[in-house]
Formats: C-alpha cells, sequence, structure tokens
C-alpha cells in the first residue's frame, strides 16, 4: 500500500494512493487511520507533502561498500550515524536551493525508514514491526562544510536540503529492492539495497540504543557510490523498485 500527504483547498490530507487515483483517509495513517472516505483526486490535482513530518531525522553514513570505497575510507564496524535538522524536509517536486555556489554541494539517493511506534532497545528479529513503510530521500551534502566541520550535522541540514517522498510504501523488503538516481537524465547511482553494510534491521537496533524513535521519525540508510555535486537548473530524479519517483529540480 502507498500512503501519502497532500494538500488541497487549504487542508492537509492523508491519502491512499493507487496508480494516479488519491483515495482521500478519514484520517492520520500514522495514527491508525487508514479507512478510505469517498473523495477522490487524480494526482496531478493536488499538491504534495513530504509524507512525514518527522521529529527527528537520523542519517547512516558510508553504509554502502562502493560508496565507502571511493570516498577513501574504512567500511565501519558499526552504522555512523548523524543528526540532520526535520526543517531541510521538502516534497517531491518542491526545488532544491543551494545556499554556498562556491561550495561543492552532493546529491545522495537514499532509501528512508519510516517509523510506525515507539521503539527503543528493539531487537533485531523484531525490529521491522516498528517500522510503517519505506520512502525515498535526497540527502543533499556540503562537503566543504563536511571536512570542515569533522561532522555532518551543519552539512546536511540546510533548508530543502531533504527530499522526502512522494509516498511510503508497507509492502517492501528493504534489504533487497533497486536503487538508482538520474541527473539530468542520466544515471549516476544504480544499486541494490543487498550491498548494505548494515542491514535494516542492524540499523534499528543501533539507533534505538541510542535514543528513543517516535511515529513518523526517519532513518536515511545510506547512500550508493556515485554521488556527485549539484548545479543550478538541474533535474534530479530518485527512483527505488517498488516504492516510486522522487524528483526534484535544483533553483536556477
Amino acid at each position: 500500500m502507498k500512503y501519502l500527504r497532500f494538500q488541497t483547498s487549504g487542508e492537509v490530507c492523508f491519502g491512499l494512493l493507487e496508480g494516479e487515483t488519491i483515495t482521500q483517509l478519514k484520517g492520520d495513517y500514522l495514527k491508525g487511520a487508514i479507512e478510505k472516505s469517498s473523495v477522490t483526486y487524480d494526482l496531478d490535482e493536488v499538491t504534495l507533502l513530504p509524507p512525514v513530518e518527522p521529529s527527528q531525522v537520523i542519517g547512516i553514513g558510508l553504509n554502502y561498500a562502493l560508496h565507502a570505497e571511493e570516498t577513501g575510507k574504512p567500511l565501519p564496524e558499526e552504522p555512523m550515524m548523524f543528526m540532520v535538522s526535520p526543517s531541510a524536509v521538502i516534497a517531491d517536486g518542491e526545488k532544491i536551493e543551494l545556499p554556498n555556489m562556491d561550495h561543492r554541494i552532493d546529491y545522495e539517493a537514499e532509501l528512508a525508514v519510516v517509523i510506525g511506534k515507539e521503539a527503543k532497545h528493539v531487537t533485531k528479529e523484531d525490529a521491522l514491526s516498528y517500522v510503517f513503510g519505506y520512502t525515498m530521500g535526497n540527502d543533499i551534502s556540503n562537503r566543504h562544510l563536511q571536512k570542515k566541520d569533522g561532522q555532518f550535522t551543519r552539512a546536511k541540514s540546510f533548508a530543502t536540503f531533504k527530499p522526502l517522498g512522494p509516498a511510503i510504501e508497507t509492502e517492501l523488503d528493504p534489504n533487497r529492492t533497486g536503487i538508482k538516481l538520474s541527473l539530468n537524465g542520466n544515471i549516476k547511482q544504480q544499486s541494490n539495497t543487498s550491498d548494505l553494510i548494515h542491514s535494516v534491521e542492524d540499523l534499528l537496533v543501533k539507533v534505538t540504543e541510542v535514543m528513543t524513535l517516535k511515529p513518523g521519525d526517519v532513518i536515511l540508510t545510506g547512500t550508493p557510490s556515485g554521488v556527485g555535486p549539484l548545479s543550478p537548473g538541474d533535474q534530479v530524479e530518485i527512483e527505488i523498485e517498488g516504492i516510486g519517483k522522487l524528483t526534484n529540480a535544483v533553483k536556477e
């Protein structure tokens, strides 16, 4: 099932996406309100919103072996976590803004895990039961500031640096699905989550050893090799098998 948030006539709504048709739900799917109403919309009739409003966004660095290799860094023995400001989140179709034109700012296609219920000290066996579903994220990163700061929060938290969406897919094998990113129609990243160093279950175990996750919180699971810089006017499209496409342009 694919769930999304959207706006119409100034109202924030929750919906079930089937093909190009949205059926409005009678409440928030993260609160268990998945009953359909009789109201439907064509996808192009509404304004899409980020599928969740996370209180926490947790990023995972160097979680694909080839990406670690292209950065010249050793494989992490444990998931490398960092925090990102939720204020960086934007929706499918919104524009990415590059605030430091003299800095290298990269795209990063990622599978995003959406938490469905409070999670603390979860076990690997039960980990996926805490997941509502999966969406797509673009973990846009200012490389100049990453290197300067020695940590990632500032470099990844600028407004518009975290496109998410458009929908949350609830029926997906997160450890065996294709992921790719195209820049101006040219494929730059192409891999499969089977190449994750730390599985989604392992990430949930390690993250919830440290912090309590709430419904709507997001874990960005890492990016494959092939990262590269963005420029004004670029069109970025991320596609994850079973979820769909996340498309954003860079403001000129």
